[in-house]
């Protein structure tokens, strides 16, 4: 499959994820007792949500909706962010405050303007548990825990990587999220602690909001701006680094060896690409944390204490062989 139908497909995967999302939202209504798994009585847990931004937010979201079902004893109200404006997501928390639900999950789509929502949640004795991304400034008094992979750490990975790939250097460029977003400064950050003091030099960085068809077209005006010149491209998710493939390509660069692109998030679109060797490396960042969120509620209304921040592990992938090895068996 070329990288433009790949694109495409990834881009198709997040429509999917919309209509999927809409359709779990649309179901996620009151449940009686009888529903339940657990003895009649039925937990209501209130999620605040990204919403649609792609095919790994598509499979977290998802994940955590067949996680939380009526049989396994839980009403999951799914609030999604409106057009990822975080003025909705405030909303929707201090609805489940008022509300008086039992438990409040957080994806929040910006880092800050938390702690008012956060200390009325605590004043009503409501716990929450963040969910992938975390808060700035981070307090960690005003929440349970937070589940997420290490952001900070699979992106050193992702710059011990281009370090080693370019021992003679080279020039490159970074394709980031959406400005404000605490996963972004996150990425960041790990990338150049892996990068250390590697002869790389960096030419431009650039927010390409999470998206292929922008990640393509800011590479594009990066390629040319540089006549070229870009030997490797660090893209913070996948459809983002998908874009810049084609992008490249279309230029007449040959990936992997005029330009190499590292990716974060091991969509399977992602996985199919470096397996037909138009990524180079992709490191995973594992979407599918229900269980352990699961596992968290329960112990956090049972009174019992748990680590401020729960790691969820994460996998690299550097050759072809090593995504043709996993594809089989990816969810996502």
């Amino acid at each position: 499959m070329s990288v433009k139908k790949r694109m495409r497909a990834a881009m198709g995967l997040a429509a999917a994820g919309v209509l999927a999302i809409g359709l779990a939202a649309c179901s996620t209504g009151g449940s009686d007792d009888s529903g339940s798994g657990d003895g009649g009585e039925v937990t209501t847990v209130g999620f605040v949500a990204v919403g649609p931004e792609g095919a790994w937010r598509e499979a977290n979201e998802r994940n955590i909706q067949e996680t939380f079902t009526e049989d396994a004893g839980f009403d999951l109200k799914y609030a999604p962010a409106t057009n990822l404006d975080q003025k909705s997501q405030i909303d929707a928390f201090t609805s489940f405050v008022d509300a008086g639900v039992d438990v409040i999950l957080l994806s929040a789509t910006e880092a800050s303007g938390w702690e008012d929502s956060l200390k009325r949640a605590q004043e009503a004795e409501i716990p929450v548990i963040l969910l992938d991304r975390g808060i700035e400034p981070n307090d960690d008094s005003l929440y349970v825990t937070r589940i997420a992979p290490d952001n900070v750490e699979v992106a050193k990975e992702v710059g011990t990587w281009a370090a080693s790939a370019f021992p003679e250097g080279g020039n490159y460029v970074v394709l980031e999220g959406p400005a404000g977003v605490g996963v972004v400064n996150e990425r960041n950050k790990g990338f150049e602690e892996g990068l250390g003091d590697s002869s790389l030099t960096k030419l431009d960085s650039q927010t390409a909001n999470w998206s292929a068809e922008e990640g393509k077209s800011v590479f594009e005006t990066m390629l040319k701006a540089n006549n070229n010149d870009i030997q490797f491209v660090f893209a913070q998710n996948d459809e983002m680094g998908l874009g810049a493939a084609q992008a490249a390509e279309e230029a007449g660069l040959a990936i992997g060896t005029d330009v190499k692109i590292a990716t974060i998030d091991g969509t399977k679109s992602a996985m199919e690409a470096l397996a037909e060797g138009q990524l180079s490396y992709v490191h995973e960042y594992n979407p599918l944390f229900g269980e352990t969120a699961l596992d968290v509620v329960k112990k956090t209304l049972a009174g019992e204490s748990v680590d401020s921040y729960i790691i969820v592990p994460s996998k690299a992938f550097d050759s072809a062989d090593a995504a043709k090895a996993v594809l089989a068996d990816r969810k996502y």
